[in-house]
């Protein structure tokens, strides 16, 4: 046995570095562009266009420290989870990683969540874009234009992979267009350098000219933290679309090494432009949202129904890749035996055809659930997994410390993406993830609930994945893998994998 197909578990991409295998079932069917723009626009989710007005009147320019440390964290997790992904792109990912690493109960644990979070996602987004276009045309039903966008962005994703990558390519070159041409526009507009501008042009000024740069104290930045956290979920989407990409060692490497410049510009960038154009406190802010107030400031004519576009845009993508994600993700759990077999099945076109009609079912209860009872199922439902990114940030660096062993031992030749300082800065954003986590227990109100009803269900998923391998140690990744790839796996595939998760460490 190999020292290559010793780390690669899930029939996934052993041979050639950074070349796709077709092992598992699934197609490379992402172009080099579409992982691109996956990864720049994963960064960019509806919460930045929509959340950013209330973080920005909790902690008033002191908000970019927020955003600057969340997204530090960020950058941090992502190289982490590049390193692993480099050596071995699969469709599952980290939680693929965590059962290799850490135990099936890992991998089983985090992959239900995860898949969890995101059919909610859908459910959440479906009901912000039906809002947007009711707006437009009120003759149809809000309930309906949700069940018109899950239904067309099902049939993409059931299409083909390609169809998913070229919805996703444009989907997210609206949005990096729009965030970039509002950055450079804005910046203009703040030296008083654009032509026909309403805005006076004050610099810099508006940062400390409404009560200081941190006018509500130093904790605003925590709580603002708090606030802002939820709207970077989304960036570690790329890991588990290479898999079925055309060269998935380079897409992860050129995405992991690009994410602080993207974090840098759609972010604090943006961010810096609506603190500059405007007072932290002006009314307009909260009234219309962060970006249609700057807009307005500049003197840009229907800014509102501009922002309602790029808003939609923006929900649009992250229904269509919050499919993607959680079809892929019981796709690999079906693989490894934690989930029904037929998730693990594709067509004739390598989709999962199952995983996503299962995905997309529990998206449709979920919005169904908002629709009739949002103050009390879909409540929990949503707050159940509030804090399911943090847990998936935190599995991520519990399992890069120990992956990094794992990989310089079986195929070091692989190890082409390194984090910094290892291991003291994963310890430091180990430390910075339990920190949040125990500041949102400590500020109360949603965020104390989120933390405590997501760590029930992680708690109930996690007893399940103990009581599976206590009573039913036969259901082991040897018997379901080898089943899930008789099909599409050779003789001595096959039996590696059987060897390493009879060996897993």
């Amino acid at each position: 046995m190999t020292s290559q197909q010793t780390l690669t578990k899930e029939g996934g991409q052993a041979g050639t570095p950074g070349k796709p295998q077709p092992s598992d079932g699934l197609q490379a069917g992402l172009k080099n562009r579409h992982l691109s723009m996956i990864a720049i626009g994963g960064v960019i989710g509806a919460g930045l266009f929509v959340g950013s007005s209330s973080g920005i009147a909790a902690a008033g320019p002191a908000i970019l420290l927020s955003y600057a440390l969340v997204g530090a964290l960020v950058v941090f997790v992502m190289r982490m989870l590049g390193e692993m992904a480099a050596a071995n792109p699969t469709s599952g990912s980290f939680s693929a990683y965590a059962d290799r690493a850490l135990g099936r109960w890992a991998g089983f644990s985090i992959g239900w969540l995860y898949w969890f979070f995101w059919v909610v996602v859908l459910a959440v987004e479906a009901t912000a874009g039906a809002k947007i276009l009711e707006s437009w045309m009120p003759g149809v039903p809000q309930w309906a234009w949700a069940l018109i966008v899950m239904v067309v962005l099902t049939a993409t994703n059931l299409a083909s992979v390609s169809s998913y990558g070229e919805f996703e390519f444009w989907f997210a070159g609206i949005k990096v267009v729009a965030i970039g041409a509002f950055v450079v526009i804005g910046l203009l507009a703040v030296f008083g350098v654009l032509p026909g501008s309403d805005n006076p042009g004050a610099g810099f000024a508006h940062l400390t000219d409404a009560g200081g740069f941190m006018p509500n104290g130093a904790g605003a930045i925590l709580t603002g933290v708090l606030m802002v956290v939820f709207s970077f979920m989304g960036s570690e989407i790329v890991t588990l679309a290479a898999g079925e990409s055309e060269d998935p060692q380079r897409a992860v490497t050129k995405a992991t090494n690009s994410v602080i410049w993207r974090i840098g510009v759609f972010y604090l960038g943006s961010i810096l432009v609506v603190l500059t154009l405007l007072p932290w406190n002006d009314k307009s802010i909260i009234d219309k949202g962060s970006y249609v107030a700057a807009l307005d400031s500049i003197g840009i004519a229907h800014a509102g129904q501009i922002m309602n576009v790029i808003v939609l845009t923006a929900v649009l993508s992250c229904l269509n890749s919050g499919l993607y994600t959680a079809s892929r993700m019981a796709f690999s759990l079906g693989r490894r035996g934690d989930a029904p077999k037929a998730f693990a099945r594709t067509n004739s076109r390598g989709v999962p055809q199952v995983a996503i009609l299962g995905s997309v079912v529990f998206g449709f209860l979920a919005v169904f659930f908002n629709y009739k009872w949002p103050d009390t199922v879909f409540a929990f439902l949503l707050n159940s997994s509030g804090a399911v990114a943090l847990f998936v940030w935190l599995v991520i660096c519990v399992t890069q410390l120990r992956m990094r062993g794992i990989i310089q031992r079986e195929m070091p030749d692989r190890l082409v993406v390194r984090m910094w300082l290892f291991p003291y800065l994963t310890w430091l954003t180990i430390a910075m993830i339990l920190f949040v986590l125990g500041y949102m227990v400590y500020d109360g109100g949603d965020a104390r609930d989120q933390v405590l009803l997501s760590l029930l269900v992680a708690a109930v998923v996690i007893g399940i994945a103990v009581a599976r391998q206590m009573f039913k140690p036969s259901v082991s990744a040897v018997t379901a893998e080898s089943a899930a790839s008789a099909d599409d796996v050779d003789a001595d595939d096959d039996q590696s994998g059987v060897k390493d998760a009879v060996t897993r460490s």
